[in-house]
């Protein structure tokens, strides 16, 4: 199962969501990184993704995007795929 990184804030409802589907998936543990608690991992967060906003979730070195993108790759059958690699 390749490796999976998501940065998230404390309260932010999309971020729960991705860590429900997530969870459903089987995937008890992943790397969180809270971007609210640290403005350097905000910044790297924007410089990797060139994205603000969060969710971002990274599954092994392939950049998912957010929830909607997460949902909608679990949607298309994707999702599964990727957490086997």
């Amino acid at each position: 199962m390749p490796a999976i990184k998501m940065y998230s804030t404390g309260s932010c409802p999309y971020c729960q969501m991705a860590e429900r589907l997530l969870a459903a998936k089987g995937i008890a543990a992943f790397e969180k990184i809270r971007v609210d608690l640290d403005p350097a991992k905000r910044t790297e967060m924007m410089e990797l993704t060139g994205r603000r906003t969060v969710p971002q979730i990274y599954i092994g070195d392939m950049h998912v995007g957010g929830y909607d993108e997460l949902a909608a790759l679990d949607r298309a059958g994707k999702l599964d795929e990727l957490l086997r690699a």
